[in-house]
Order: structure tokens, then C-alpha cells, then sequence
């Protein structure tokens, strides 16, 4: 199924932003982690997307401890949420950041140090020679899911930065305001609509349900 080659429990000998980052922050045995976590060592195989948010809450954990903060458990996912997810307000965000801030910890250096899937991938593949014999299927959903919602938050920017600049230039008149773009999937034979991510959770529409049934 998969294979792994000399990985290094240590990432010191590593120049990526990932090694780089393990050995700031100590995160030990990163490396073995994140190996056994996507070709599914583990009790469960992750995607690079979730293999990221991983990298990213113990990155924010060990800030935390560095600036002797103490937080109960589940405040680290819910603070990394707060600073990263699009659909947390940029009021709270900034609000988030400025408590961290108070506490010592430096969110700007915290949050560049943060790492995308693309990061994970060539880390796994190029520094720690790991390899999988194909993309699994949650794989390839993730992956298609990522491009998809990468469309679509371009599509808001683009649409937010058009009337921003138009309300800017007294072209059109608009109070605050929030874009939000969304693609729905219409299956023409059962006619049930679904939005791509729930078509993607659900791996089926009616259909499929109703056939089996039969």
C-alpha cells in the first residue's frame, strides 16, 4: 500500500519550511507523524489538507507554551480556527490575534509559519521519501474539493475588491457587506440539488439510494 524510506525521527536534517519549523518549535517526532498519518500507519489515513491543519495547531500549541500560556483542551483547534477559517468575521479574528498578542505570543511570525497541504506533499514525497502506490479515494475527494473551494474564494476576492473599489469611487452605494459564492449540482434524473461539498460527502445522489432500494 504504501512505503516509507529511512524517514528521520528527527527533522533537523531537513532544510524545508517544514524541518526548519520542527526544530524552531520542537516538534518532535513530526516526522513520523506525518508518515504514518497519510499512508495510513496510523489507526486512520489523513490528506495533505489535514495533515496541514495538524502542522499548523501543534505550531500554534508550542507558541502557546513558549509564551507560558495554559489552555484547556480543544482551545487550541477552536483558536487556530479563529484565526484562519474564512467563515470566522475579520473583527473577531483581529480580536484573536490581539488577545494572543497581549499574551505575549507573536501571531505574525505564528501564522507565516503556518504550512499549506502543498508544503505537507513535497515534504512527505521529497525530504522524508515517503510514497504512496496511488491517492486514495478520500485523497482524490480532498484534493478536488481544494481546487474547487480554491475557485470559489477567488471568485468572492475578485467580487469583493470590484465593489469595494466601485463604493470607493461613489460609483455604487453599499453599507458593510459580505460575498458569498456557492455552486450547487442538479442531478437531471432524481432532480435533487446539492451543494459540491455535499455531493462529495455523500458520494451519491438519490439515485443511487432509490436503486438500491429496489
Amino acid at each position: 500500500m504504501a512505503n516509507r524510506n529511512d524517514v528521520a525521527t528527527s527533522s533537523s536534517t531537513c532544510g524545508c519550511k517544514i524541518g526548519r519549523i520542527a526544530d524552531q518549535y520542537e516538534l518532535d517526532r513530526l516526522d513520523d507523524d506525518l508518515v504514518a498519518y497519510w499512508t495510513g500507519d496510523a489507526d486512520e489515513q489523513y490528506s495533505t489538507r489535514a495533515l496541514a491543519t495538524i502542522v499548523n495547531q501543534r505550531i500554534l500549541e508550542a507558541a502557546l507554551k513558549q509564551a507560558d500560556i495554559s489552555f484547556k483542551e480543544g482551545e487550541i483547534e477552536n483558536t487556530y480556527r479563529l484565526l484562519t477559517d474564512d467563515d470566522v468575521s475579520s473583527g473577531v479574528q483581529v480580536e484573536t490575534e490581539n488577545e494572543l498578542e497581549r499574551d505575549g505570543v507573536a501571531v505574525d511570525q505564528v501564522k507565516s509559519d503556518f504550512v499549506s497541504h502543498q508544503t505537507v506533499y513535497n515534504h512527505l514525497t521529497d525530504c522524508l521519501d515517503a510514497s504512496l502506490d496511488s491517492p486514495s479515494d478520500e485523497e482524490r475527494l480532498e484534493q478536488s474539493a481544494e481546487k474547487l473551494g480554491a475557485l470559489q474564494n477567488r471568485t468572492a476576492a475578485v467580487t469583493t475588491d470590484t465593489i469595494e473599489r466601485l463604493d470607493n469611487n461613489d460609483i455604487i452605494d453599499i453599507g458593510e457587506f459580505n460575498v458569498v459564492v456557492s455552486a450547487t449540482v442538479t442531478c437531471e434524473e432524481c432532480f435533487q440539488e446539492y451543494t459540491v461539498r455535499e455531493l462529495l460527502d455523500s458520494g451519491s445522489c438519490n439515485c443511487n439510494s432509490d436503486n438500491e432500494r429496489r
